[in-house]
């Protein structure tokens, strides 16, 4: 069993792009799911898709590398908030990731999204992982 799932969830991503793997599969949950959707939508990755294994569920995730340089499209996971110490943020305490080219992933009341969602929806909530 894991502990922190979303750490997990990072670090498979951040070692399939170590070892220039093009898929990395990663055991389904809903938050998981979202964050997902959320790397896809701000062009990290190039594409995911959900499937069920009559357990848990698997995601399956092509990474997203640049052609000339081989240079994967993320090039920092970094975990925030951790299960032994939860980090909030009300919206005008967001840190700007990378100058504002990078993204926070927020867990709010109203669901999972960016900073910049968040903050336009004047939302805070627990600050989960940047990612640039």
């Amino acid at each position: 069993m894991v502990t922190d799932p979303i750490a997990d969830f990072l670090t498979r991503i951040r070692n399939a792009q170590m070892a220039n793997h093009r898929i990395v599969e990663i055991p389904a949950s809903n938050l998981k799911k979202r964050m997902t959707e959320i790397l896809y939508d701000k062009g990290y990755i190039l594409k995911y898709k959900f499937e069920e294994d009559g357990k848990q569920g698997l995601i399956k995730i092509a990474l997203k590398y640049d052609a000339a340089s081989r240079q994967p499209a993320i090039t920092s996971l970094e975990r925030v908030s951790r299960p032994g110490l939860r980090q909030y943020a009300k919206p005008e305490e967001f840190k700007r990731v990378l100058n504002g080219l990078g993204i926070a992933i927020i867990s709010t009341s109203k669901g999972v999204m960016t900073d910049k969602e968040a903050k336009s929806q004047n939302v805070g909530g627990e600050v989960l992982c940047y990612i640039h």
